[in-house]
């Protein structure tokens, strides 16, 4: 447990995970340790054993802020302690029972960049590696995911006419189209999907640095989208009707499709919500997205995970391996 303590005792929260990629080359063992320059100043990292038919992966940047880990009794806190450092670890702990069994042919990557666009990801997806299998470990609650949930990203502009705040008549208040386009959001009705279920959004990066006394001249935000078989399409040809000349500049900033993903049969399944850097690894023929972990206490101040449930992680991933092979 000395390794993954220093795991979660590192600060790499997303484009500051460079030094965590050079300690996960230096200290984790394996025949073969390989770093990748990902373009961005960070790094991912491929241990192997033999020739990879299933290949591990997860990544090694967390979401803001940085928190300590605490190991207590029957769970370890702390930020990445459940997404996605405890995978991590799971998946290296089987790595090395595996390879203490004597078994070959697997690898275990470890990527950047997952949490602010998968860009590790896609460096990764553009080199010549390739092998049948991969196993993306993303906190599941054990299950494989079956289906998952597209994203889509849109940068917004709304650009006011600023006036005193006395004679709001004279001028228009880009606040004020924000909030116009906030109701017709929360109003939209988007299909539903038999499988994935209802779409859901989120706004962020809100920004109108106007003073208070003078109507905003812009306003500027993203809206972020988790969308089903059903509504992916009719998601952004919604966000582009909303575009006004002069008022609202719509900026489409790209996203995944939702997919389908290879399961196992004896393997508990189920869809999820949420993304991963599985649709950007396109060097791999059947993807399995599994790990221990409940995503409902990722990105939170009290993100932690079970020791019990790591070692049933350790468990499936072997089983994945010998059930695959």
């Amino acid at each position: 447990m000395d390794l993954f303590r220093q795991m979660l005792s590192m600060d790499s929260t997303s484009g500051s995970e460079r030094p965590m990629g050079e300690w996960l080359a230096a200290n984790l063992e394996a025949p073969s340790v390989q770093t990748f320059e990902v373009g961005d100043g960070t790094l991912n990292v491929l241990l192997s054993w033999g020739t990879p038919r299933v290949v591990f992966c997860s990544h090694m940047d967390t979401v803001p802020p940085f928190i300590p880990p605490q190991f207590l009794s029957d769970r370890v806190t702390g930020r990445g302690s459940c997404d996605a450092k405890g995978q991590v670890w799971a998946m290296y702990q089987a790595c090395r029972r595996l390879a203490a069994a004597g078994r070959s042919g697997f690898a275990l990557l470890i990527l950047s960049g997952e949490e602010t666009g998968s860009w590790g990801a896609k460096a990764f997806a553009r080199s010549d590696f390739r092998a049948p299998l991969l196993v993306v470990g993303e906190p599941t609650e054990g299950r494989m995911v079956s289906a998952s949930k597209g994203t889509k990203s849109f940068g917004l502009n709304f650009i006011g006419e600023p006036f005193h705040s006395g004679y709001p008549q004279f001028g228009r208040s880009a606040v004020e189209d924000f909030i116009d386009f906030a109701g017709r959001l929360r109003e939209a009705a988007f299909p539903e999907d038999p499988l994935l279920g209802a779409t859901t959004w989120n706004i962020g990066e809100v920004s109108s640095p106007n003073p208070q006394n003078i109507l905003s001249p812009q306003l500027t935000c993203r809206v972020y989208f988790r969308t089903t078989f059903a509504s992916d399409a009719s998601v952004v040809e919604w966000m582009r009707s909303q575009a006004v000349p002069g008022r609202l500049e719509v900026t489409e900033r790209g996203g995944d499709a939702p997919a389908r993903y290879f399961t196992l049969p004896g393997f508990p399944s189920a869809p999820a919500s949420f993304g991963s850097d599985a649709p950007h690894l396109s060097n791999f023929r059947d993807k399995i997205i599994c790990g221990p972990g409940s995503i409902r206490f990722a990105h939170r101040s009290d993100e932690h995970i079970l020791l019990a449930d790591i070692e049933k992680a350790i468990e499936t991933y072997i089983k994945i391996y010998e059930n695959y092979n």
